[in-house]
């Protein structure tokens, strides 16, 4: 069975968490594309040119340290504006999406571009604010120094960035449902993601 579930949404809206939690019901197959961005944006802090990394990234890339830092997520963000580099991970995730067995992809595009097939889209947002509140958490969490006004900031210059860019500019899809989670539990936003997705799944 082929049956792609597209999960788009801005940093830190929950898409991950829904992402993982929605190929784990269903015995789907799992991709954060964001990973691949994050990759490339390590590698190029490291000094490597941004479209040689995105062309020549390796699955084992994506198990390496640090890729959730603050300075890999800034790097991965300006990487990902390139349209030679986007174009270089096209294919990687596309394969991965079509794969037998079933597939849940989420980032910024896959329902737009990377996808527009896919038999379920879901647009995962919340408020900035609620964003940033959740990515300050992370950060204390992981015992980086942070505090909540300047994760803002990131947050809507990243929001900026995403949905301003010429290629492939993050919003959802027509038919993507959009799933709100400022104020819903990890599990109702999961619940509800769950049962879009089933409905969407053949009998």
């Amino acid at each position: 069975m082929i049956f792609t579930v597209a999960i788009d949404g801005p940093a830190a809206a929950g898409k991950g968490t829904v992402g993982r939690a929605v190929a784990a019901h269903f015995g789907f197959a799992h991709l954060d594309t964001g990973l691949l961005y994050r990759a490339v944006g390590a590698l190029v802090l490291k000094g490597a040119e941004p479209v040689a990394a995105a062309r020549g990234l390796v699955p084992e890339a994506l198990e390496q340290p640090g890729l959730r830092s603050p300075e890999v997520a800034q790097a991965a963000s300006e990487v990902a504006v390139i349209p030679e580099v986007r174009a270089a991970l096209l294919d990687f995730q596309r394969g991965f999406a079509r794969r037998e067995g079933g597939a849940v992809l989420d980032g910024r595009d896959i329902g737009t571009v990377i996808c527009p097939e896919a038999e379920a889209k879901l647009f995962v947002t919340a408020s900035a604010e609620a964003r940033a509140g959740r990515r300050l958490a992370e950060l204390i969490e992981a015992g980086l120094d942070a505090s909540f006004d300047g994760v803002l900031a990131d947050v809507r210059a990243r929001d900026r960035r995403d949905s301003e860019r010429a290629e492939a500019p993050m919003r959802p899809a027509e038919d993507a449902y959009v799933l709100d989670t400022s104020d819903l539990s990890i599990e109702d936003a999961v619940a509800k993601a769950v049962a879009r997705v089933a409905a969407r799944r053949p009998a």
